[in-house]
C-alpha cells in the first residue's frame, strides 16, 4: 500500500516548528521514521500534514547539565549506543539499545522519536521508565516537563498537546555504585519484542540498597513498574530476585494474534529473575571493590 496524501512541511527553526504545529490540524512528526513509515504506508496513520523534524536546528546532542544526562529529541540511537557520556552514566540505555531493531535502523533511529511513539514492545521506553526520565516538551509557549510515565497516555499515545513536541529527554545520573540489566525476548526472526525487562539497583554508603526499580514492556499498553520499596534499606539478597520474578509473573498481561498473555507472563517472571540477578551481580562487585 501507498500512503495517502499529505501536506509535507520542512522547518528549519524551532520557532517555525511551533508554528506549525500550532496551526495545523491531524499532524504527524516525522524524527528517523522506523516506526511512522509503515504506519504512514499501511494507512495506520493517515495525516493531513507531515512536519518533518530533521532540519530543524538543536534539537540533538548529548550533554551533562548539573547532575541529568541530556539527551535531544532527534539524537540518533547510533549516536547514543556509542556515546562515553551515555556508556558512563547511564548503561541501561546502552543496554536497551544493543537490542533495538539493527544497526542500519539505529542509523535513522531517534532517541526521542521512539520514546514519543509510545510503543510498550520498544526498549527505550522501558528502560526510560526504569530510570525515571523526564521528558522536556516546547511549544510557542515555553517549555514543560513530565515524567516519562505520566507522558505515557495509552497505546502509541502521548500527552503531548496541539503544538508541543518533545524536545528533549533527562535522565537522573546515579551514583557509581549502581548495577543495571536489561534483558529481552524476541520472536524468531522478528526485532519486535515479546516482553522486555530492566532493571537498576543502587548502594548507598553502608552497601543497603538506596535504590532498586524494574520495569516490564509488552504485557500492557504501558510498560509496568515493579515494586521494590520493601527491599530497601537493606543489603542486596538473591531472593529478591525470585521476589520480583514472581510478581512480575503475576501481572496483568493481554493477548495479542500471536502471544497468549499466560506465556508473557511466564516470560516476564523469567526475564526478571535474570535481570535482577545481573543487575545484582553487577552492584557486589562493586561493593567488593
Amino acid at each position: 500500500m501507498k500512503a495517502a496524501s499529505f501536506v509535507y512541511h520542512a522547518p528549519r527553526t524551532s520557532i517555525e516548528l511551533t508554528q506549525l504545529l500550532s496551526s495545523l490540524d491531524n499532524v504527524r512528526m516525522l524524527a528517523g521514521g522506523q516506526s511512522l513509515m509503515p504506519m504512514l504506508n499501511l494507512r495506520v496513520a493517515a495525516p493531513d500534514h507531515l512536519v518533518d523534524l530533521n532540519r530543524v536546528e538543536g534539537l540533538g546532542g548529548i550533554e551533562l547539565r548539573g547532575d541529568k544526562l541530556v539527551i535531544g529529541a532527534m539524537t540518533r540511537q547510533r549516536e547514543a549506543e556509542l556515546s562515553p557520556l551515555v556508556a558512563e552514566h547511564c548503561p541501561l540505555l546502552i543496554q536497551a539499545l544493543g537490542y533495538v531493531g539493527f544497526q542500519q535502523t539505529r542509523n535513522r533511529g531517534t532517541v526521542g522519536g521512539s520514546i514519543a511513539h509510545m510503543d510498550p514492545t520498544a526498549e527505550l521506553i522501558v528502560a526510560a521508565y526504569v530510570l525515571d526520565a523526564t521528558v522536556v516538551l516546547k511549544s510557542r509557549d515555553g517549555e514543560r516537563s513530565m515524567s516519562v510515565r505520566e507522558f505515557n497516555d495509552g497505546y502509541l499515545c502521548n500527552k503531548a498537546k496541539r503544538g508541543e513536541f518533545l524536545a528533549r529527554v533527562e535522565f537522573p545520573i546515579r551514583s557509581e555504585r549502581h548495577g543495571v540489566a536489561f534483558e529481552e525476548v524476541t520472536r524468531r526472526g522478528e526485532t519486535l519484542a515479546v516482553v522486555s525487562v530492566g532493571v537498576l539497583v543502587e548502594l548507598g554508603r553502608e552497601g543497603e540498597l538506596t535504590r532498586a526499580s524494574a520495569a516490564v514492556g509488552g504485557l500492557r499498553p504501558a510498560p509496568v513498574c515493579l515494586d521494590a520499596a520493601p527491599w530497601l534499606g537493606r543489603a542486596p539478597q538473591a531472593s529478591m530476585a525470585e521476589d520480583l520474578a514472581r510478581r512480575a509473573g503475576e501481572l496483568i498481561a493481554d493477548d495479542d494474534l500471536t502471544i497468549p498473555a499466560e506465556y508473557k507472563q511466564h516470560v516476564a517472571g523469567v526475564l526478571t529473575r535474570r535481570a535482577v540477578g545481573r543487575a545484582l551481580a553487577r552492584v557486589q562487585e562493586m561493593r567488593d571493590d
